[in-house]
């Protein structure tokens, strides 16, 4: 068993198996399931490229010999920074089947990020695309590089300059394939078991260091499995990846591996924007996608300029964060299709609205859980239960809600129950139809848009710079984004700080550009508590009431 990993009791990993939510699956077998079973079925889509589930198996094998010859290991970490591009999928399912541990990370971070992440999973290897949107991501691996001298092997999909080309590693490997076997499979056994490891996801928290969740090849395949089934896919579903492929929601959620679980297509989207989304909903005849709610208000407006006609379109999953009720009732009379909501997390607990649900309920809640064996309490500040209806701290634990926090010793004592729910750090109230409904979050994270800001990273990251004194980040609310991010600073006397200085600041030292503060107050002092400590609910209310006010820019 992998070190650092909490697993299941055993009791309750009997259960999961006798009850059938955990079957003796790896997520590279699945592949070879829905090989045999679609075989010449286009699985996925990315630009004029197109691949049959027979050719993606075939290219993920190849591809396991190419890493094993590289060096890639049963057991070592590789970081895996690839946007929605044909590759991401053999790459993801080669490194299942040869037992190394995909590390996923989104496109949007940068050096800050991904040299954290690299040096706390002791990476052996980083696979990147050579340029998307704009960016360089070879420059990006050469600055990882020179901070963790222990990353042996950059793997670029695209010109590689001096690192290794994605194309080098797919080429044939008689010594792995079955004598007469055209389809190329492996004779020997994967090295990882059911309930092994199989990737991990990155989560956000307070402290903004990552934090990285273990999926096993078990709980995702059921995760997977059971969303698609919710979600109703088969092989007539045209699932269109707008979202990161990278992130759960749109992986699995069902996401990209549950349309393959379904028989249905994949089409990978390089861009979000409704100019190009729109374009391949119409050229691919898509059936389904999934957005965080700013991308769905922004499409719901572009339908009024944009003529592309995206009548295929029958089902809009949004989540990430909370869809107002307001737009959400609008979704069928401005995109013409049903709207799911879906209220989850990488960690495990997912929720959905069921696709005969009343539209109200809908409209008004994020959903009912995923599966029979999610268990959920709503409590006090104290840990004790609240009334059903009454707001409370969500707490979860099933068969596909992590354990514990890979290598997170400390902080999974505070993460966790003693009897092992997760405290998911939401607000939520329960429903007695158990719908959820979602209020707010306990913790001091940001909900940009999806996009989960630790305000403790960014003050710190202020804090570096030679004129800030003292820092505080909070949230301020925002009708497309839900919450945007206000910093409050100190400076030193005598020193200046614009917000444009920041900014430039901050990307100087390697931060996503989600994580930017959009609005930066200045302070003679923070205002404190009566036990000294910063009064953020204060700072909260001050910027509300600078909405209608210019922002602070000089």
């Amino acid at each position: 068993m992998l070190a650092g990993f909490v697993p299941w009791p055993e009791e309750l990993a009997q259960k999961y198996r006798e009850e059938g939510y955990w079957r003796d699956v790896t997520i590279g077998g699945l592949l070879t399931v829905w090989a045999d079973a679609y075989g010449d079925r286009v699985a996925v889509t990315a630009g004029d490229h197109r691949l049959t589930y027979r050719e993606l198996d075939s290219w993920a094998h190849r591809l396991t010999g190419g890493l094993r010859r590289l060096g890639i290991a049963p057991g070592d970490k590789v970081v895996v920074q690839l946007p929605n591009v044909l590759e991401f999928l053999p790459v993801f399912f080669a490194l299942c089947r040869l037992g190394a541990l995909p590390v996923l990370a989104l496109p949007a971070h940068r050096e800050h990020e991904i040299g954290a992440l690299t040096a706390l999973t002791e990476a052996t290897a980083y696979v990147i695309v050579d340029q998307d949107l704009g960016f360089d991501y070879r420059n990006l691996a050469r600055q990882v590089t020179q901070r963790v001298p222990g990353l042996k092997h950059v793997m670029v999909a695209g010109d590689a300059a001096e690192f290794v080309p994605l194309a080098a590693l797919d080429t044939p490997d008689g010594h792995e394939t079955a004598a007469g076997d055209t389809a190329g499979r492996p004779t020997a056994p994967e090295p990882s078991g059911p309930e092994d490891v199989a990737f991990f996801l990155l989560s956000g928290g307070t402290t903004g260091q990552p934090k990285l969740i273990p999926r096993t090849h078990t709980d995702y395949a059921y995760n997977l499995r059971a969303s698609s089934e919710v979600c109703e896919l088969d092989r007539r579903t045209v699932y269109l990846a707008a979202l990161p492929v990278a992130h759960n929601f749109a992986l699995g959620c069902p996401g990209a591996l549950g349309t393959l679980h379904a028989g249905g297509r994949v089409v990978l989207a390089r861009d979000a924007s409704p100019d190009h989304a729109f374009a391949l909903i119409e050229e691919e005849g898509v059936t389904m996608t999934a957005l965080v709610p700013p991308l769905a208000m922004l499409w719901m407006q572009a339908v009024e300029w944009l003529d592309d006609d995206i009548s295929t379109l029958r089902l809009l999953q949004v989540g990430g964060s909370k869809l107002p009720a307001e737009a959400a009732r609008r979704v069928r009379g401005s995109l013409g299709c049903q709207l799911q909501q879906v209220f989850g997390m990488g960690e495990g607990l997912l929720n959905y609205t069921r696709l005969d649900d009343p539209d109200e309920l809908i409209a008004t809640t994020q959903g009912r859980p995923l599966s029979p064996a999610d268990e959920l309490k709503v409590v006090d500040e104290d840990g004790r239960e609240v009334p059903v209806g009454a707001t409370g701290q969500l707490l979860t634990r099933g068969p596909y809600t992590l354990r514990g926090y890979y290598l997170a010793g400390d902080h999974n004592f505070t993460a966790f129950t003693a009897d092992g729910h997760y405290r998911t750090g939401d607000l939520v109230r329960l429903l007695p139809n158990g719908y959820v409904v979602a209020v707010g979050r306990t913790k001091e994270v940001i909900n940009k848009g999806g996009e989960k800001v630790a305000a403790e990273e960014l003050e710190n990251e202020l804090l570096a710079h030679p004129a800030v004194h003292d820092a505080a980040v909070v949230p301020f609310p925002d009708p497309a984004f839900g919450e945007r991010i206000c910093a409050f600073v100190v400076v030193a006397p005598g020193r200046g700080l614009s917000h444009a200085d920041a900014v430039d600041f901050l990307v100087s030292r390697g931060l996503a550009t989600y994580k930017l503060p959009d609005r930066l107050e200045r302070l003679d002092a923070l205002p404190l508590t009566t036990v000294g400590k910063v009064d953020k609910r204060q700072l909260t209310e001050r910027v509300s009431t600078m909405l209608a006010g210019p922002e602070t820019a000089g």
